[in-house]
This record gives structure tokens, sequence and C-alpha cells, in this order.
């Protein structure tokens, strides 16, 4: 599959505060790719490097050392960087943080009102990305008054009505309750099935992280693990060992194997497990 973005040896450092203070490592030599098309979630514990990486992908930070390419086009580029912005979007976690309009159909409006997109166009926009969240009843709502779950569906339509080919979303349910997150999960999973855009979820939450395509685990700046969900969750030793959890039932398919029971060992929904257990027992 063609990549839409190549991190080629990239390295990135944090500077302190005093000048006479070393710079913090982030990463160093730093190789990834992702494809077009595709759901990739970033997995890692706190200071893992995930997010800095994030936010390379739309030239919000600059590599030290290699380069980034979006389509093609090296992040340092500063005559591209309007382009960048455009093929790539991002969602962070805060909602309010982004949203800049007191109505949500003008908030959706904004970038593409920047972007110089004809008022024709911009309303078409407006309502099929209210659609594609599932927001366009709330059209005329105010943002402050919506759920945490709302307004982060209206940030992300707000970032679809730019057209982007990608969307990075940063730990985007981070501050929601449950009923958010799947608000937001069934908006994230629609994003490339129905839209084709392809999806980077930087996520600390193991079931969320199990309904993408593939699984990036970064520990330390380095990424540590790379594949399909059921295959990464397998490694449950591994990841416990970076400080991070597995999906429920893969844990309790790695407790029953450890006990001699012949399971498969890439077990992440529960229906799968169900279904695993249910053939074990009548066999």
């Amino acid at each position: 599959m063609e990549p839409i973005i190549i991190c080629d040896n990239i390295s990135f450092s944090y500077y302190r505060a005093e000048p006479a203070e070393p710079p913090v490592p982030v990463f160093e030599n730093l190789d990834i790719q992702v494809e077009r098309g595709c759901f990739m979630a970033v997995l890692g514990h706190n200071g893992s490097g995930k997010s800095t990486l994030a936010k390379h992908f739309n030239a919000v930070l600059l590599p030290e050392g290699g380069t980034v390419y979006v389509s093609g086009m090296d992040t340092k580029d500063e005559d591209k960087l309007l382009e960048i912005r455009r093929q790539v979007g991002m969602v962070f976690q805060n909602p309010d943080n982004q949203i800049v309009a007191t109505v949500v159909e003008e908030d959706v409006a904004f970038a593409p009102e920047n972007l110089g997109v004809p008022p024709d166009e911009i309303r078409r926009r407006v309502d099929e990305a209210l659609d594609a969240v599932n927001m366009n009843e709330y059209k005329t709502h105010a943002p402050h008054q919506l759920s945490g779950g709302q307004k982060q569906r209206v940030a992300i339509a707000g970032i679809i009505a730019m057209r982007p080919d990608c969307i990075v979303l940063d730990e985007p349910t981070a501050m929601l309750d449950p009923r958010g997150r799947q608000e937001v999960m069934r908006t994230i999973k629609a994003l490339g099935k129905y839209y084709g855009i392809t999806v980077v979820l930087i996520t600390h939450f193991m079931n969320e992280a199990a309904q993408a395509q593939r699984v990036v685990v970064m520990d330390d700046g380095k990424i540590i693990l790379d594949g399909a969900p059921g295959k990464v969750f397998a490694q449950v030793e591994k990841l416990k060992a970076v400080g991070l959890d597995v999906p429920q039932s893969t844990r309790l398919i790695h407790e029953l194997r450890n006990a001699g029971f012949d399971l498969p060992a890439d077990i992440i929904t529960e229906d799968d497990c169900a279904q695993a257990i249910g053939k074990l027992l009548d066999s």
C-alpha cells in the first residue's frame, strides 16, 4: 500500500527553559510509514514519544534530524506548509481548544473559509461533515451546550470540512466519559470505512487500539511492536514490561494458555474469546 506519511530517520529533542541545561531527547533515528487509507493506533505510556511523533505528521513539530514526508512533501518546506496541513488534519484532547465559533455550523465552516473555499462549496462541505459525524441536528446549537463527546465530533467535523487525506487524533477520548468515547470511536471508524480517510489514533485505551487495523507501540522513543492488533496484543508480557495492559479478552486467553489450555493467542474481542472458549468446552 502507498504511504501517505514517511518518517525517515527522524530525531527530536525538547529544550529546557534554562539554556545551560541539556535538551531532552524524545527519539533518535526513528523510521515509520503510514499507509494511505489505513486505521493505525499508536500506544505508549506517558513520555513514550507518541504525541510528539503525531505532531510531526502535519508539521506542528519539525524533526531536528531526518525528514518527514507528507504525500512526498518535506514538512520543513515552508512553501508546502498550507498544503501539508490541508492534507493532514489534527484533533487534540480538549475540543474546547479547537472550537472557535459560537454556532456549530459556523465552527465547521471556519477552516474552509480561511482556505478561500467558495460559499456554496462551504455550505456543502459543512453539511457533509456534520452528517459524517452524525451532528447535523445540532448545527444551529451553541458548542458550549454540547456534551464532551459531541464537542469532539464537532472538532472532527471541522477537520473533515477541509477535505483531508489523513486525520491524526491525539488522545481525543482522554477527557470523555464512556458514552462520549463510544460516540467518538464510532465516528473515527466511519472515517476510513465510508470516507476513505487515513486515521492515526494516539490513545492509551487498549480497547480503542484493538479496533484499529494496525497497532504501533512506543516506549522511550522507540517502536517496540508494530502489526495487526491480534499479533501485538498477544505479546502480553512485553506490553506489561513497558507498563501497558491488553484488552480483557486477550488477558483471559493469556491466563488460560498459561494454565495449559489450547487456545489461539491472537484473540482480542469478547465475541472471539467466547467462541474460542465454547469450542474448547465442546471438545
